[in-house]
C-alpha cells in the first residue's frame, strides 16, 4: 500500500512540475510557488518512505545513527519550508485578488526568486541548529526508536537525560514558526475575503474564492496535522498517537496535493489536456 501511495506522489508532483515548465499558460507566479510546493512534496515523502518501506519488509529494521541524523534534519529542514511556503502561495493570492493593477510588477521573476529563497534558507538553517542539539544528547540503553522514521519527538524519548530544554524549546521553535507563517495565511485570506465581498460580480466573486479552495485545503490538512505533532510534550501517549498522524502528513498530503490543486483548478485541468494532446498528435 505504502509503496502504491509513493508511486503516486512521484508521478503526481513530478508531473505537475513538468506542467508547469511546459505549459505557456500556467507561467505565473501562483505555478512557480506550486511548482516549488510540488517539489518540496516529492523531497519530504522520499526523505522517509523508502526507509519506511525497507524497514516493513526487512526483519532488522534497523537505521544507522549517521543516518537517522540525516533523516532528522531533512525532515525538519523540510516542514519549515513547506509551511512558509504556503505562507508565501497565501500572500501570492492576496496580492492577485486585492492588487490586480500591480501584481504584475510587484510579483515580478526576480521578486517571486527572493520570496522562495526564503523557506527554503530559513529552514535548513533552523533544522542544522535543531539536529545540533539532537546530536549533542546522549543516548544509553535503549536504542529502539518508535516511530516509522528519525525525528525529534521519538530521539527525546530514548535519550538518558538533559532533555527538559530541548522538549520545551522544540515545541516553542514549531510554535514560533507555525504560529508565524499561519498568521500570514490567515492575514492574506481575511484581506481576500473583504476584497471579494466587495466585488460587483458574482462571476469574480465565485472565481477569487474557487482559486483560493485549493490553497486553504493543502493549509489546513499540513498545519492541522503538524500543530496535532508538536505542539505537545513528547510523552509515550502522544508518539503513539503521532506514529499514525505522520503517515498521513509524510505519505498521503504529498500524495493528495497535487489532485487537490489540478482537479479544483481549471487552468491546470486544460493544460493537462492540451499536453495529453500534443503528445498524442506527436505519435
Amino acid at each position: 500500500m505504502f509503496l502504491v501511495v509513493y508511486m503516486i506522489t512521484l508521478l503526481g508532483n513530478i508531473g505537475m512540475i513538468i506542467l508547469i515548465s511546459i505549459s505557456p499558460q500556467l507561467q505565473s507566479p501562483m505555478y512557480f510557488f506550486l511548482s516549488h510546493l510540488s517539489f518540496v512534496d516529492v523531497w519530504f515523502s522520499s526523505n522517509v518512505t523508502p526507509k519506511m518501506l525497507e524497514n516493513l519488509l526487512s526483519e532488522t529494521k534497523t537505521i544507522s545513527y549517521v543516518g537517522c541524523l540525516v533523516q532528522c534534519y531533512f525532515f525538519i529542514a523540510l516542514v519549515h519550508v513547506e509551511v512558509y511556503i504556503l505562507a508565501v502561495m497565501a500572500f501570492d493570492r492576496y496580492m492577485a485578488i486585492c492588487n490586480p493593477l500591480l501584481y504584475g510588477s510587484k510579483m515580478s521573476r526576480s521578486v517571486c526568486v527572493r520570496l522562495i529563497s526564503v523557506p527554503y534558507l530559513y529552514g535548513f538553517s533552523v533544522s542544522l541548529i535543531c539536529t545540533l542539539w539532537t546530536y549533542g544528547l546522549y543516548f544509553c540503553g535503549n536504542f529502539e526508536i518508535n516511530h516509522f522514521y528519525c525525528a525529534d519527538p521519538p530521539l527525546i524519548k530514548i535519550a538518558c537525560g538533559g532533555v527538559y530544554i530541548k522538549e520545551y524549546t522544540m515545541i516553542v521553535i514549531a510554535g514560533i514558526n507555525f504560529t508565524y507563517s499561519l498568521s500570514v495565511v490567515l492575514i492574506s485570506y481575511t484581506l481576500i475575503v473583504v476584497a471579494v465581498l466587495r466585488m460587483r460580480s458574482a462571476d469574480g466573486r465565485k472565481k477569487a474564492f474557487s482559486t483560493c479552495g485549493s490553497h486553504l485545503t493543502a493549509v489546513t490538512m499540513f498545519y492541522g496535522t503538524l500543530i496535532f505533532m508538536y505542539l505537545r510534550r513528547p510523552t509515550e501517549e502522544s508518539v503513539e498517537q503521532g506514529k499514525v498522524v505522520a503517515v498521513f502528513y509524510t505519505t498521503v498530503i504529498p500524495m493528495l496535493n497535487p489532485m487537490i490543486y489540478s482537479l479544483r483548478n481549471k487552468d491546470v485541468k486544460e493544460a493537462l489536456n492540451k499536453a495529453i494532446i500534443k503528445a498524442n498528435l506527436e505519435q
